[in-house]
């Protein structure tokens, strides 16, 4: 099967529970492989940009009144979006350790794998 046809099928085939899923893992484990290299501050800013433009994507979803998920559950993805932006530029400051977003993410990835069935990234 060519790549394309595989991208195409898993599109088909994935349902927006998975695919958050699936981008938070790339997301985190690009964020732990550049921790483990010895990454810190500015250097983990390829993979912290990238978690922070998903975290702003959440936050606009969760904005929008035609948002289906509870108010309460909007609200509280809202407050973390804000949280890991305010974060993310203390890690690239130097001032803390990416292992707080880590931990973020591996949180989030397990509720996603709650209702899905998939396995979080270890």
């Amino acid at each position: 099967m060519s790549v394309n046809a595989y991208v195409r099928a898993r599109k088909v085939a994935e349902t927006p529970r998975s695919t958050e899923f699936r981008l938070m893992t790339e997301i985190t484990a690009q964020m732990i492989a550049a921790r483990d290299a010895g990454f810190s501050g500015v250097q983990l800013a390829p993979a912290l940009h990238r978690n922070r433009e998903v975290w702003g994507a959440f936050r606009t979803l969760c904005i929008d009144s035609a948002n289906a998920l509870p108010d309460e559950l909007r609200a509280g993805i809202i407050s973390l979006s804000l949280w890991v932006d305010k974060y993310t530029s203390q890690v690239i400051t130097g001032r803390e350790s990416v292992d707080e977003l880590i931990t973020v993410n591996r949180t989030v990835m397990a509720g996603l794998a709650n209702e899905n069935g998939a396995v979080p990234v270890g």
